[in-house]
């Protein structure tokens, strides 16, 4: 739990977080080289080939989005601002690749590439506080084994941090106090355990700082100071300790399993005496506290009935936490430091949609603003504090602009035993020609499930959904119980249950969908990548007759396997995932998670499945799909099956991207597209 609260601090608050470049994708799918698939027929929008899509051309005339607007490389994402101010970042293709281009901050149009990557692309990365040099991290064909890398703005050498073999490193802390230096976690010695080291960014040199054969975890402060260690029990407790001034370890905190999902350290200020923490226990929804280390006294800085803390604005330089997003529905941000206030209103007003902080000067001076929206990509601006000006600067993708996008509405479905599954559903535009958020009559529907299962779909633009509803589908993203955002009873009521209750809310939100009118119980397809394709086998095996078609991208069919499988660096938490899906280790539980495998009950199957799967995948090793396209062609059912060689646990690269939604175009089409036929 503190590695992740930590890392939602450094991701979405201050100036040198990480940056997913593909933040508009979510369910980025496709492989390369594919094996063991022919795809006779596919739809191909862009080439013009629309024969196959009949009367889904023709709905009242709306325009066919081509596939590659939509799932094309972003024009520019991951926008950021160097410490300095003078330089605008982003990420944008290069000969077809992401790679992080860099422009003088008035001067847009003299852009130039930094980094020169030729496969992956660079999904992620930060300025550090030398003003000169970009650092991001890569791993080999999705392998996860991570590489940290820095490249010099002025002469462009480019110096891998890391340069280990089989090893998985990743960005401990950053600190304007250190600008030269950066810690990072290796596990170069033990792959089950990370160690920090210091390393100098400029010259590569680097040393151990904190040796490591025991503990899940570590936090650091900007003095780069080791200040926690954090075990996972056999219970699935978190047991946290501080240094205790003779070169070992004292207890500081405990935090017993059933608030692990809400409670934990995030991060300190800038004197280290701060301590802020997620703080669930004897609550349901987390509340942020501050804790003072010296005198022991806590305040409760924000709460919220209905949701968990997400997206923070922390200072770049005090570090204090100055506003925090409780996301329910949308967008929903508690001001604390009402230094920032008026910047909020200004911003609030100043564009339309969601908005965020996603960079700032050290001076704090200048802001990198997005605004997001359900029907358009998201746009960017520059944010001058001491004028009170938001300058428009581009938005992610221009040819996304102007085009019949569909709006995303929310909703609250009861499950049978009475949780409230906040969920998300998108219409085609067509449809709801009242605007009264309700088909005019039934329309095949896609089920997406998220992955995690511990994550949350969102309220936003979604390449995934917008393509669907452009080709007339409805689109129901739901919030099932397992999922994290929503206080910690949702989240532990999922315990033990997939392929059970976790299951049982889907389905119930399938029944919520076809009694409003929304879908047509007979053309309803479930899809999802890792846990999403996981309930996606289990749909097509627990409940065959709900769904006509299913695709599974990454997902586990058999969670022992699965669970022996992880790659050596989870092991630390892994009693953590036994409490959350089953244990192997003992013969009740063996049985226990057989009867939650849906390899073993694949005669169940009925209807045709897409598996897409990356060959390199470290999570839901190729062998889980493999077995399951092996049980269901022994028993001649349909199944295509895409693999690709050069993608792990998603699937990254555009082409791939391109491939894998042209054959699920396809598929739908043939499975449940043809209901748009009736009347």
């Amino acid at each position: 739990m503190a590695k992740l609260l930590f890392s939602l601090i450094m991701l979405l608050a201050i100036s040198f977080a990480f940056i997913s470049i593909v933040e508009s994708q979510q369910m980025q799918s496709r492989l390369e080289n594919a094996k063991n698939v022919t795809l006779p027929g596919t739809i191909d929008v862009t080439d013009g080939n629309l024969s196959n899509l009949n009367s889904l051309a023709d709905m009242n005339a709306t325009e066919l989005i081509p596939r590659e607007i939509l799932f094309g490389n972003p024009e520019r994402t991951g926008v950021l601002i160097s410490p300095d101010g003078k330089w605008i970042s982003y990420s944008t293709a290069l000969r077809g690749v992401l790679n992080v281009w860099i422009a003088p901050v008035d001067n847009l149009s003299n852009a130039r590439p930094i980094t020169n990557d030729t496969s992956r692309g660079v999904k992620s990365y930060f300025w550090a506080f030398t003003n000169h040099h970009i650092v991001y991290r890569q791993d080999t064909k999705g392998d996860e084994n991570w590489h940290i890398y820095a490249v010099n703005i002025t002469s462009n050498e480019t110096k891998d941090l890391t340069p280990f073999k089989n090893v998985s490193a990743y960005v401990q802390e950053v600190s304007y106090k250190f600008p030269q230096e950066i810690l990072v976690a290796i596990n170069d010695r033990n792959p089950e355990y990370h160690e920090i080291y210091r390393i100098n960014i400029t010259t590569g040199e680097m040393h151990l700082v904190e040796k490591n054969d025991i503990f899940a975890d570590f936090m650091t402060d900007s003095d780069f100071r080791v200040r926690f260690a954090i075990n996972v029990t056999t219970n699935g407790d978190e047991d946290i300790f501080k240094p205790d001034g003779n070169g070992s370890w004292e207890p500081f905190m405990k935090i017993k399993y059933e608030d692990s999902t809400t409670t934990g350290p995030m991060s300190f200020d800038r004197t280290g005496n701060i301590l802020y923490m997620a703080e669930g226990r004897g609550r349901n929804t987390a509340a942020i506290e501050s804790l003072n280390l010296a005198t022991g006294e806590v305040k409760v800085l924000a709460e919220n009935p209905r949701a968990d803390p997400g997206m923070m604005m922390v200072h770049p330089v005090e570090k204090t936490i100055q506003a925090v997003d409780f996301n329910y529905d949308r967008q929903n941000w508690t001001i604390l430091d009402r230094s920032i206030k008026p910047d909020i209103d200004y911003l609030r007003k100043a564009a339309e949609g969601d908005v965020a902080v996603y960079a700032r000067t050290q001076d704090d001076s200048r802001w990198i603003v997005v605004y997001i929206i359900d029907d358009g990509p998201a746009r960017y601006y520059l944010y001058n504090r001491n004028a009170k000006t938001a300058t428009f600067l581009f938005s992610a993708n221009k040819a996304q602009e102007n085009l019949p996008l569909s709006k995303m509405h929310f909703t609250v479905i009861k499950s049978r035993d009475g949780l409230n599954l906040t969920s998300y559903y998108t219409l085609p535009i067509w449809a709801d020609k009242n605007e009264d958020g309700l088909p005019e009559k039934p329309l095949p529907m896609v089920l997406l499930v998220h992955g995690g299962p511990g994550s949350r779909d969102t309220w936003g633009f979604s390449a995934l959904d917008q393509l669907l509803s452009n080709r007339g589908y409805a689109v129901l993203r739901v919030n099932f119980r397992g999922s994290t955002g929503f206080g910690k009873n949702l989240t532990n009521s999922g315990d033990r249950e997939w392929g059970r209750k976790m299951q049982y809310d889907l389905l119930d939100a399938v029944n919520w969908s076809t009694e409003l009118g929304i879908a047509d119980p007979d053309n309803v397809a479930i899809m999802g990548g890792s846990y999403g394709g996981y309930a996606t086998l289990a749909g097509m095996t627990f409940s065959p007759e709900v769904f006509a078609c299913g695709v599974d991208i990454c997902g586990p069919s058999n969670l022992t396997s699965m669970l022996l499988s992880f790659p050596p660096y989870w092991k630390p938490e892994l009693e953590m995932e036994l409490k959350r899906i089953g244990d192997y280790r003992t013969e009740e539980g063996k049985k226990f998670l057989q009867e939650r495998s849906p390899l073993l009950y694949v005669d169940n199957i009925q209807r045709p499945i897409l598996i897409a799967q990356g060959a390199n995948d470290p999570r839901v090793n190729k062998d889980e799909s493999d077995q399951v396209v092996k049980a269901l062609k022994d028993r001649g059912i349909i199944v295509e099956y895409m693999v690709k060689d050069n993608e792990g646990h998603g699937f990254y690269n555009q082409e791939n991207r391109f491939d894998f939604y042209r054959a699920m175009e396809k598929f739908l089409a043939t499975n449940i597209g043809d209901s748009t036929l009736k009347n």
